[in-house]
């Protein structure tokens, strides 16, 4: 399966069917919270955290056109559309080449340190934190992180600041009460409440979406505010909403501490993050991948490929793996896998435990450190080329289930085996240099060529597709046409499904398909 770089967050929420860089819900009413046993007043609750909260203002410079910062990039017939049109429309700058804009912040240390958004802050040349008493700071960006859209940023204040706490987002469960504050325009604190309504949404905003969501009612200037359980504890950074109108209707998703608290530390420690690096390109278990791998469920993150250079070139981990835990976390889908990789410590020896030939094995992997300079590199996947096994095909174990198939392969001629076979809707036919050169097919790659694939065929359904390579069946390695036959009945003769098959395109990449065999 391809894998897909995402933009940052401060263009890819917008873009994104819906998403805004905002968050939003509907407060819920206090008759409401007295009829479900809520708390009658979060006053007490609030009266110490509103102080920490505070309003970002930034400027940025623009050319004499004066036409602004360039606005994301939003769908035909969003309904975004006509709310970032007016927004920008309107920050056509008067005089002085400068345009503005509002966000929210928080303080997590008196000596002042803030927090809030990437996109909040993203471009400016200068940055004025204003606080509840309309005490005004100039603030210099610490870091910044665009994959989770969060910014660290320090003032110099000359008595220390009030501050909140990082709390566990682990802890909170669907239903439990949380608290918003926002400070949208420099007028003060403005808070609503709600509920936990999901955990774990992803909503294709980055490589590491683990976002809550809330109905705690946050609109327009909340970016970068706190979202509080009830013990007054930061479990969230509110970020982005569902929303047609540009203001709440109910659907608002705030970063987990969980995530968050390691990666500020990182950026006032460091002024970037280092995150754990695998090296290796995932793809989903699918019901179908995981039917022709024996597993009762689908679950985990398959392995397609592994980076030249990375921390696993040699081993443990190979392609075709699939990653059921690591470090200790179960990994239930592919997603997961990159973002507990990327909470890794850098240099951390770690157990992964992996499926391979059917059976659970423990491996030890030591961590990487993922360089944010080649963006595309994601720490469960990338888009450097992978090189399936030793790149020549001699040495390879040949691997078999019973011997009845190993008996049929010991028994075909080496003509028989390297003429063209019709396999599964698959035309097959030996991968020779002629081949290679004729069809640009990277040096790297070996298998067996498909010239062509029959329409409404099992292959061409699960995108087989004319010059891909069959590297392995079964999770042997493929030579010539005759072995993916021999290999494609000896599965039929043992009752599977489906037929595991690695392929790879002309440049290399690797991706798993599983091919019905009735």
């Amino acid at each position: 399966m391809p894998v897909t770089t995402l933009s940052p967050l401060r263009s890819g929420i917008a873009a994104v069917a819906g998403f805004a860089l905002i968050a939003g819900a509907i407060t819920v009413p206090g008759s409401a919270m007295a009829q479900t046993n809520g708390p009658a007043s979060v006053a007490d609750l609030a009266a110490p955290l509103l102080d920490a909260v505070v309003n970002i203002s930034t400027s940025q410079s623009v050319k004499s056109e004066g036409k602004g910062p360039t606005p994301p990039r939003i769908p035909e017939g969003s309904p975004f559309q006509e709310f970032f049109k007016d927004y920008f429309d309107n920050q056509t700058p008067e005089s002085g080449g400068k345009v503005s804009s509002l966000g929210s912040g928080f303080v997590i240390d008196p000596a002042g340190y803030v927090v809030t958004n990437n996109h909040v802050i993203e471009g400016a040349d200068d940055i004025e934190v204003i606080f509840p008493n309309g005490n005004k700071l100039k603030a210099k960006l610490v870091g910044t992180d665009t994959k989770t859209d969060l910014s660290v940023l320090k003032v110099e204040p000359k008595t220390p600041l009030k501050a909140v706490k990082f709390g566990d987002s682990r802890a909170m469960r669907i239903g439990d009460w949380v608290m918003a504050i926002g400070n949208p325009f420099g007028l003060g604190g403005s808070l609503s409440v709600g509920v936990v309504s999901a955990r774990g949404r992803n909503i294709n905003a980055g490589p590491y979406d683990n976002f809550i969501q809330t109905d705690a009612a946050i609109n327009k200037g909340n970016s970068g505010g706190p979202l509080f359980n009830m013990k007054g504890e930061v479990i969230g950074i509110n970020t982005a909403i569902i929303s047609p109108s540009g203001g709440s209707i109910g659907i608002g998703f705030s970063v987990p501490t969980e995530l968050a608290q390691n990666i500020v530390q990182q950026l006032i420690e460091f002024g970037e993050t280092r995150r754990g690096w695998l090296g290796v390109r995932v793809q989903p278990v699918t019901e179908d991948i995981a039917a022709s791998l024996g597993m009762e469920t689908a679950r985990g993150a398959l392995i397609s490929g592994v980076v030249k250079g990375g921390p696993v070139e040699n081993g443990p981990i190979q392609p075709g793996d699939v990653v059921l835990t690591f470090d200790g976390k179960n990994i239930q889908e592919m997603r997961d896998l990159p973002r507990v990789v990327a909470e890794s410590p850098v240099g951390k020896e770690v157990d992964v435990v992996v499926l391979r030939d059917g059976k659970e094995q423990t491996l030890k992997v030591k961590l990487g450190q993922l360089q944010d300079t080649a963006e595309d590199q994601q720490p469960g996947a990338t888009n450097e080329e992978a090189t399936p096994d030793d790149g020549d095909g001699e040495g390879n174990e040949m691997t078999v289930p019973d011997d009845k198939d190993g008996d049929q392969t010991q028994q075909q001629a080496p003509e028989q085996r390297e003429a063209p076979q019709t396999v599964l809707g698959m035309n097959l036919v030996a991968l020779t240099d002629e081949l290679r050169s004729e069809k640009g097919i990277a040096e790297s790659v070996e298998g067996v060529f498909v010239a062509s694939v029959e329409a409404g065929s099992p292959a061409e359904q699960k995108g087989v597709k004319a010059g891909d390579v069959i590297v392995e069946v079964g999770q042997d390695f493929m030579e010539v046409p005759g072995d993916v036959m021999v290999r494609v009945n000896g599965l039929k003769s043992a009752g599977r499904k489906n037929a595991h098959i690695m392929v790879a395109d002309a440049q290399g990449n690797l991706r798993f398909v599983a091919v019905p065999l009735e």
